[in-house]
């Protein structure tokens, strides 16, 4: 695929590599880090083949149901985040080593040569690199294939050293990854304590997970609770594991924490449960700036940008030549011609050129210097000028992207202490502190309002959005249009009231949006036909789009308080025609016609039997839309008997069970 910034204009890219290039002193060891590190991320799988984990869930007698195993499921996981990766991000690396297996092989090694096996019981079923579609395809065959994975499953009969998997990851993320800036080992087990009774066996892997973490990669866990036994980090991996943490109680939790254990009661809850848990670690949080956060004269600590939120588009398309034995992409270049005629046309070198900015019917030119100490204002900073409430920020005051703001010890050793005491006492005092922020060098000055964002977690526990600070840049006076001539009409309140009723009864569960649950149809139509013409799979028919109102639901909810809407719509119609004859009206359906829509006829609701509710009863309610008015007991013991999942509160419990109902319809 091709790389985007191959497309700029070279006036461009010189205008950014200035913008990046920073003076202080404080951050020039980063440059230097970040001119030999490659801003990619290289994910390796390492999957546990063993015996609990080759064990498929037992049948639960849905027509939904899965028998993957737990190593089948995280191999599918690993299928879907190769899926994902080779077109959102085409520079990124992925491979799978699945380790405690008959067979073994490494680089140039496999069990031809078992004198020469240099990482017994460890097999590199997919290299570390970046996937190409042939990857891809030859993972999913192996995936699909149950002979060929049985026979490459089969378990060791010897205990598989943990010490010798880390170092062979090691081996791998250094010679196929060694300058990727982010690089992470996936683990996906369910053996809490792999080396019970051998002290040197655990010493060893602790050692070797102490080597990793130096060489910056960092093991991400995904436990796995199996045969009804819970798993405990604390018998093991708590020594192996290296989290990004602070010493200061009083700080921020991290950024990630841990992920909570999986159980395997079925085969598709186990692949969701683990995707969603990949899927929540999978993109490496990468600084947009490194800047220094001023809170008086004098003081001063660290911070880093991040963008947490940004409006994704499909890749670029790019051209490409045909012609030779493979095809290779076609860079584009620029150049410049001059001429005052189309006779005497010549090419205009670099030096010859200078830019210009129009006054009146003048050009004003300027040198490559003055345009450089025209953009510079300031050097990068962060400046709190004052507090204000938080309820004085208006809705229309947000101009661009927010920018989400975290401690860095990089700079100035304390930030992440004081940085914490100004979080904390924003957040429980509800004020913003207003900002001077200048994010690079170059880069225009701004007025933000910086505020505290408190940490929020999903239904599994995961965390969604970490807790610190939000930059959300301010309007200047230049940028406020007058605002139109508008007219206010007010409804009579009665109306008013009968609608608060119907805006409350289509309230979102817990009252907020979740994007998570509403992924752009759009741009994930436009991957699923390029996976499926790269992949050779079959093209879809039609996109699927969560954005769809559920009508009937929606008719359920809120269909008896929509006709008394009407009705009084009607009403309030007619009473101002008759004190006001003679005035012209637009025409207008009438309310009355809605109002004679047949409403659907209420059956008869069984009642609950043995504190249990079966499927005729809970039918009932769902048609009825009373299902709310059960108890939450009630609700998790039909959805544990049906296998959905309980977590979440009553609005959550409700939402699964009538989706449950729909796709039955």
């Amino acid at each position: 695929m091709a790389n985007t910034s191959s497309w700029k204009r070279e006036e461009e890219i010189d205008e950014e590599e200035e913008e990046e290039e920073i003076d202080e002193t404080a951050f020039e060891l980063k440059i230097v880090f970040q001119t030999y590190k490659t801003l990619k991320d290289a994910v390796l799988f390492a999957i546990d083949v063993s015996p609990s984990m080759l064990t498929p869930p037992e049948a639960t007698g849905s027509k939904k149901s899965d028998l993957s195993t737990p190593t089948i499921a995280a191999l599918k996981c690993a299928y879907h985040l190769m899926q994902k990766r080779i077109i959102s991000n085409p520079d990124d690396m992925i491979g799978v080593l699945l380790f405690g297996t008959e067979k073994s092989k490494f680089y140039g090694q496999d069990n031809s040569s078992p004198g020469n096996v240099s990482y017994p019981h460890c097999y590199l079923l997919t290299d570390l690199d970046v996937p190409a579609a042939e990857d891809v395809k030859t993972l999913r065959a192996f995936i699909e294939d149950q002979d060929e994975s049985k026979a490459l499953l089969k378990v060791s009969k010897e205990p598989v050293s943990m010490s010798n998997m880390l170092f062979c990851a090691n081996q791998i993320f250094t010679t196929k990854a060694p300058n990727i800036l982010s690089r992470r080992l996936f683990l996906v087990t369910d053996e809490d304590e792999p080396h019970s009774q051998d002290k040197a066996m655990r010493s060893a892997a602790t050692v070797r997970a102490k080597d990793l973490y130096d060489l910056g990669i960092f093991i991400e866990l995904f436990p796995i609770s199996t045969g009804g036994r819970k798993f405990d980090r604390g018998k093991f991996y708590d020594d192996v594991i290296y989290r990004l943490s602070t010493t200061d109680p009083n700080s921020p939790v991290p950024l990630a924490g841990p992920t909570k254990a999986i159980g395997t009661s079925d085969g598709i809850s186990l692949l969701n449960s683990l995707l969603s848990s990949i899927n929540s670690k999978a993109v490496a949080r990468r600084a947009l700036f490194s800047n220094v956060l001023e809170l008086s004269p004098g003081l001063r600590i660290s911070v880093k940008g991040y963008i947490l939120f940004k409006r994704q588009k499909p890749a670029r398309s790019c051209y490409v030549w045909l012609s030779g034995e493979k095809a290779l992409i076609a860079k584009g270049s620029t150049t410049h011609i001059a001429s005052e005629d189309f006779e005497n046309l010549r090419i205009v070198d670099k030096d010859e050129i200078k830019k210009a900015y129009k006054f009146g019917g003048d050009q004003v030119v300027f040198t490559k210097a003055e345009l450089a100490s025209l953009r510079h204002f300031e050097d990068p900073i962060i400046r709190i000028i004052g507090f204000k409430p938080l309820s004085m920020l208006p809705i229309w005051a947000s101009l661009k992207q927010s920018t989400f703001i975290y401690p860095s010890e990089e700079g100035y050793l304390g930030s992440t202490r004081v940085f914490s005491a100004l979080y904390q006492k924003l957040l429980n005092d509800d004020k913003m502190a207003i900002v001077w922020f200048v994010a690079r060098k170059n880069a225009a000055p701004a007025i933000a309002a910086m505020i505290a964002g408190p940490e929020q977690f999903g239904d599994e526990d995961e965390q969604i959005i970490p807790p610190g600070m939000w930059l959300i840049p301010l309007p200047f006076a230049d940028d406020i249009r007058k605002n139109p001539d508008t007219t206010v009409i007010k409804s009579p309140n009665s109306l008013t009231d009968l609608m608060r009723v119907v805006v409350q009864q289509l309230m979102l569960p817990k009252g907020k949006f979740n994007p998570q649950k509403y992924p752009n149809p759009a741009l994930q139509w436009h991957y699923r036909i390029l996976q499926a013409l790269a992949l050779d799979e079959d093209i879809p028919t039609q996109p699927e789009d969560k954005t769809v109102p559920r009508y009937r639901q929606i008719e359920k909810r809120t269909g008896d308080y929509v006709h008394q809407w009407c009705e009084e719509l009607e009403s309030q119609s007619n009473a101002w025609q008759q004190d006001n004859v003679g005035i012209v009206t637009g025409s207008k359906r009438g309310a009355s016609a809605v109002a004679e829509t047949n409403l659907v006829k209420r059956a008869k609701i069984p009642t609950a039997n043995n504190g249990k509710v079966d499927d005729s009863a809970m039918r009932g309610h769902w048609k009825a839309n009373t299902i709310k008015n059960l108890t939450i007991p009630l609700l998790k013991g039909w959805m544990e008997a049906h296998h959905l999942s309980t977590a979440g509160k009553k609005a959550d419990l409700v939402e699964r069970i009538e989706e449950w109902f729909e796709t039955k319809e």
